[in-house]
């Protein structure tokens, strides 16, 4: 019997033909990264090997690294493995990683989202023999709106918010998310004020040609009054901090697929939740499985018992692999 692929360790995800690992959590000597959130790119590798899309933002939050890079689409020979990476669409610069051995193919997706957003590389189905999947929203509750129908929500609670007197502010991930409403927003309507985290990313992000509107970094100077009708946008851990009282009277938003959940929406307190997310929902989650022509499928983070039974009952060879990555939550870093 041939060797699999792809092994699972305590490390992360290896291949012993190539002896990388696919987004390790745990220091190892070579990592491939399908995007930069933190639960997928983390310090302490002794080399990297990422998109060139996904290349500016690994330098910004991880620092001085040892990182080469690569074309969507190209292959590369790592000793015995043929190694590519195909648009994942969670993120901009966010990729599935194809990886050949003698002929066999098992593919990483990272996180995905296969609805285009019209800012991240669309999703790019991979055809395999094995596929490893995340299920954050592996529940059939989870279905996605359209996003026009989402900025017309938006844009209506922010003029309300600002005709009541309040200063809306948006809880969002500064990387991927918080972009993708701002693409959303219209900047006619009112100032766009950012928390540096947001600000940051976002910059790294218009100097590498994301076409993203004019924002306003908010500084310690910073004041409501000097931006009459402005909206807020920040990490959620930064709504309720010191940091967000500058802004006087608020309406405070979450922006997540959890909101689809009424329980989490109470917990939060939140004066609005906007369905959001830059993962599949159930839809999506089937279909780029079934458009990958896997006969064997693992699932990591999020519903794993649920999904994985669903995908038992349809005939699939389907099993839980645990890991790190944490999917998406109602928490994100702050820098």
């Amino acid at each position: 019997m041939r060797a699999p692929v792809l092994t699972f360790t305590d490390h992360g995800i290896y291949c012993p033909a190539g002896d990388f690992f696919v987004d390790p959590w745990r220091p190892v000597e070579r990592a491939l990264i399908t995007h930069g959130h933190a639960d997928h790119a983390r310090s302490g590798m002794g080399s990297y090997l990422s998109t060139d899309a996904a290349a500016p933002v690994l330098r910004h939050r991880l620092g001085e690294i040892t990182l080469d890079t690569v074309a969507f689409g190209e292959t590369r020979r790592i000793g015995g493995a043929s190694v590519s990476f195909h648009p994942a669409g969670h993120v901009p610069g966010s990729a599935q990683i194809r990886v050949e051995v003698d002929g066999e193919v098992w593919v990483v997706s990272g996180d995905y989202k296969t609805v285009p957003d019209g800012l991240s590389e669309p999703f790019e189905p991979v055809r395999c023999h094995a596929f490893i999947s995340e299920c954050t929203f592996g529940l059939p509750v989870f279905r996605w709106r359209p996003q026009a129908e989402l900025a017309t929500e938006i844009a209506a609670w922010w003029r309300d918010s600002v005709a009541a007197g309040r200063t809306p502010i948006l809880g969002a991930y500064s990387l991927g998310k918080a972009q993708r409403l701002l693409s959303l927003l219209d900047p006619a309507q009112g100032p766009i004020l950012t928390h540096g985290a947001v600000e940051n990313t976002t910059q790294v992000l218009r100097d590498q040609g994301y076409g993203l509107p004019e924002t306003v970094p908010v500084t310690p100077e910073t004041k409501a009054k000097d931006h009459p009708g402005a909206l807020v946008l920040c990490p959620p851990s930064a709504i309720g901090s010191a940091w967000s009282r500058r802004f006087g009277t608020l309406s405070t938003g979450f922006a997540s697929g959890w909101m689809q959940l009424r329980g989490v929406r109470r917990r939060r307190a939140a004066d609005r939740g906007f369905v959001i997310s830059d993962h599949a929902d159930w839809d999506g989650l089937n279909s780029a499985i079934a458009e990958t022509g896997a006969e064997r499928l693992f699932v990591t983070h999020g519903y794993t018992e649920i999904f994985s039974r669903w995908l038992q009952d349809r005939g699939l060879d389907a099993q839980i692999v645990p890991t790190e990555f944490e999917g998406e939550t109602l928490e994100a870093e702050a820098s």
